[in-house]
C-alpha cells in the first residue's frame, strides 16, 4: 500500500530553528524551510552540510559563496548547494527564500552541526 499522508503546515505556527529559519512541510526524504526577511550583514559562517539543497529566491538578493565561486541571487532565482560543498551566504538587502533539503535538514540536528 503507498503512503497516503497528507500533511499541511501553515507558516504562522511553523516552528523555527535556531538559526532563524522556518520549518514547513517535511516528509521521509525530503523537507522545506523559509528563510524570511533576513536582514544584511557580515557573512554567515562557511559550513558543510550532509544535505543537497535547492532554493528559490522570493525577495531581496544575497551572494552564495560556493568552494570558492559567488552567485549573486535575486528575486526569482534558484540554486543548487551540493552535499558536502563548503558555502556560505551574505544577505545584501532583505531577503526571502524557501529551500527545499533532501534529506530533511531537521532531522538528527543536521541544520544545528
Amino acid at each position: 500500500m503507498s503512503d497516503t499522508t497528507v500533511i499541511k503546515v501553515q507558516s504562522a505556527q511553523s516552528p523555527h530553528g535556531e538559526l532563524g529559519q522556518k520549518y514547513l512541510a517535511g516528509g521521509v526524504t525530503l523537507a522545506m524551510r523559509m528563510w524570511e526577511n533576513e536582514q544584511p550583514g557580515a557573512s554567515k559562517p562557511e559550513t558543510r552540510r550532509e544535505y543537497e539543497t535547492v532554493g528559490y529566491v522570493i525577495q531581496g538578493r544575497a551572494e552564495l559563496h560556493l568552494e570558492g565561486q559567488m552567485v549573486l541571487l535575486e528575486t526569482g532565482d534558484s540554486w543548487v548547494v551540493p552535499k558536502g560543498a563548503s558555502h556560505t551566504y551574505k544577505v545584501l538587502e532583505p531577503f526571502t527564500a524557501v529551500e527545499a533539503t533532501s534529506p530533511p535538514a531537521f532531522t538528527h540536528g543536521r541544520d544545528e552541526q
